[in-house]
């Protein structure tokens, strides 16, 4: 099993907090929850997202997940395309990053940023992910802030850059919720788009147990359902948590549900394999 979304540090977004507390501990403390989330799920491999802004030394804010990632077999980095940086200094220091093969693709948060995809400031990161064959995710759909403003992380926008990058592979994180059968147009119409079904539900294990969080988890596996259905491709689905808005343990059995049989090994695995190359 992938869970191809995870956070092993703060996304340090505007208007957003840490997500969690266990995200303030010391590397260790977290490398070891991490640990134990993946064995009590069954979860072989997770890819995590990395920091928006950090430093200079660190273009796409992966070192801290980095260092994490040395504990937890497994766990690999996601770097954050930053659309506020356009030097030529910033992008020599992210391609040495790609060059180095430390991280297994680039996520641009749309919405938190106020940058639609087809902005010139992303085209160099598609530019550099076709070349060094990483795929870019997007955040689309609701968000965690105040701040953010959402016409920017409608996933419709994920279909002109599919259009005008078609060597490049995108992802459209949380399938776009709750422009979810959008995502699936999107997806339908392109070759080059995938979507995540990470974050679609979150809060506590008590809360998918409560007769409340089986009502909203019935509603939700139904517009899943839909969404696989209309875009006539369940290849292009993969399993993600969102952790640590989520346990693990919750959400497999959540999206254990609400994909079809037939489908469940290529969401949970078969289907990140193939996109990223593994």
């Amino acid at each position: 099993m992938i869970d191809v979304h995870i956070h092993a540090v703060p996304p340090n977004l505007p208007g957003v907090g840490v997500l969690s507390p266990v995200l303030q501990r010391p590397v260790a403390d977290v490398a070891a929850e991490i640990r134990r989330q993946m064995q009590t799920a069954g979860v072989e491999a997770v890819y995590s997202m990395g920091a928006w802004s950090v430093c200079e030394r660190d273009p796409l804010g992966i070192e801290t997940t980095l260092q994490i990632a040395q504990l937890v077999p497994g766990l690999k980095a996601i770097g954050i395309a930053d659309p506020t940086k356009t030097d030529l200094a910033h992008f020599a220091r992210v391609e040495a990053q790609l060059i180095s093969g430390t991280l297994v693709a680039l996520k641009a948060y749309l919405g938190y940023l106020h940058y639609e995809p087809t902005h010139p400031n992303y085209r160099r990161y598609y530019e550099l992910a076709t070349q060094y064959n990483l795929p870019v995710m997007f955040h689309t759909g609701d968000t965690y802030s105040a701040r953010a403003k959402l016409k920017y992380a409608h996933p419709l926008g994920v279909d002109e850059v599919a259009v005008d990058h078609p060597d490049c592979r995108f992802v459209i994180c949380h399938v776009g919720n709750p422009w979810m059968l959008d995502a699936a147009e999107v997806i339908y119409k392109n070759m080059n788009v995938w979507a995540d079904l990470s974050g679609l539900l979150v809060g506590p294990d008590e809360m998918f147990a409560s007769e409340e969080g089986r009502e909203m988890a019935d509603e939700v596996a139904h517009t899943i359902q839909q969404a696989i259905r209309y875009s006539e491709r369940p290849n292009r689905f993969l399993y993600g948590t969102d952790w640590p808005l989520v346990s693990m343990v919750s959400y497999r059995d959540f999206i254990a549900t609400a994909v079809p049989a037939e489908y469940r090994e290529l969401v949970f695995e078969e289907n990140a394999k193939f996109l990223f190359r593994i």
